[in-house]
């Protein structure tokens, strides 16, 4: 593994972290996560428009970049720093490469430069809350998350030619605003049960949920008798493309999440160098310089752990769960410490600290929490199963 990075992904960076600089503080991203949207969409016709990132790991057959995951997760970790509300995460990271692994040639060539031009959102819809286990990360998503062939989870039915959908997401993320629904659902019965991709370009009951984390807007989606497109072809490896985009994504996710716990460390840090007690800086006293050297540790460990997730996706590896897990530990601590060294003043709702403590938090319920994220890679690898001893 090559740990430098190329001049074109330092110069990704530099440009996002550049248009970001001065239109991100904690203001504006409260502002753009209390509008109906939930994001600016002046600044996502920037990101997306000009900068291309929507289109960044699309072949250029469709209008893309033809770069990787590491540019992607690059390019995501610099809007981690500052939490801007973005559909980027639900429409590239999520919807577009299920487009791409699944869809048809005619599918491909009507949405896919749509995405990567910034003109189209779109968002991934699984039943109830079941994102993380449709995702693969927190248990095998072969199971009966999308329905079973019982009532409940999301339907699919088939009559005179037409797919019709049944059935409730409580989670999708930007689902009030995406212009796509990606929706898995349960088709089949119990003799031919399987779990299949649906395009619905419009319609259903769309209603934004109260988050905790308000920079994620998610929304529940209720699909009733609704007419909708089979995505691909029937039998093809959903499961599969769901567990391979998962791992990307998680990848990408803990890139977000590294950088906005680097950021969190450094306005803590900006933060003790100034505050006085007993007429001298608290960061002069050691009990405060431990803390923040434990978190410099995490942060950095976090950091590897999420750029060899990024790189591995393109060599067969599917280490992403591992690292999510290992970057929002280190965000949940940088979050945790920053308010508690921040004093009284960082414990009050307004300060920026909560943003990043509630995004920790609202990741965990999204994408699974640490130690079940662990658990599932560990249980993947067999790392615990029991031998028999000759005795």
């Amino acid at each position: 593994m090559d740990t430098r990075f190329t001049a074109e992904q330092d110069e990704i960076r530099r440009t996002v972290r550049k248009v970001l600089a001065g239109r991100c503080g904690p203001q504006d991203v409260r502002a753009a996560a209390g509008t109906g949207a939930g994001y600016d969409p002046a600044l996502w016709a920037t990101l997306a428009g000009q900068l291309g990132l929507t289109g960044l790991a699309l072949p250029e057959t469709y209008g893309g970049a033809g770069c990787t995951t590491t540019e992607l997760a690059l390019a995501c970790e610099e809007i981690g720093r500052c939490l801007a509300p973005s559909p980027l995460l639900s429409t590239a990271v999520l919807a577009a490469p299920l487009l791409h692994a699944l869809g048809t040639d005619a599918q491909r060539a009507e949405l896919l430069p749509r995405i990567a031009s910034g003109e189209l959102t779109a968002a991934l819809a699984v039943p109830g809350t079941a994102l993380a286990t449709a995702l693969g990360l927190v248990r095998d998503n072969r199971g009966d998350w999308a329905g079973g062939g019982r009532a409940g989870g999301i339907q699919a039915r088939r009559a005179d030619g037409v797919w019709r959908l049944y059935g409730e997401a409580g989670q999708v993320l930007d689902g009030h605003s995406a212009g796509l629904l990606v929706v898995a659902a349960h088709t089949g019965g119990f003799a031919r049960s399987r779990t299949l991709l649906f395009l619905v370009r419009e319609g259903g009951v769309r209603t934004r949920q109260t988050a905790l984390d308000a920079t994620r807007p998610c929304a529940r989606v209720q699909l009733r008798d609704m007419e909708a497109e089979l995505l691909g072809e029937d039998g093809a490896d959903v499961t599969g493309a769901l567990a391979a985009v998962g791992d990307r994504a998680a990848a990408v996710l803990a890139c977000e999440a590294v950088g906005a716990a680097d950021r969190m460390l450094e306005r803590t840090v900006e933060y003790v160098k100034r505050r006085e007690q007993f007429g001298r800086a608290i960061g002069s006293f050691q009990a405060v310089q431990h803390r923040l050297a434990d978190v410099y540790v995490r942060v950095q460990a976090a950091r590897s752990a999420a750029y060899y997730g990024a790189w591995a996706t393109r060599h067969g590896e599917r280490v992403g769960g591992l690292a999510l897990a290992q970057a929002l530990r280190a965000l949940r601590t940088a979050a945790g410490q920053g308010i508690q060294l921040h004093g009284g003043l960082g414990f009050t709702w307004e300060h920026e600290a909560h943003l990043y403590f509630k995004r920790a938090a609202g990741d965990e319920l999204l994408f699974g929490p640490a130690h079940r994220l662990r658990a599932h890679a560990a249980g993947t690898a067999r790392l615990f199963t029991e031998t028999e001893v000759a005795v």
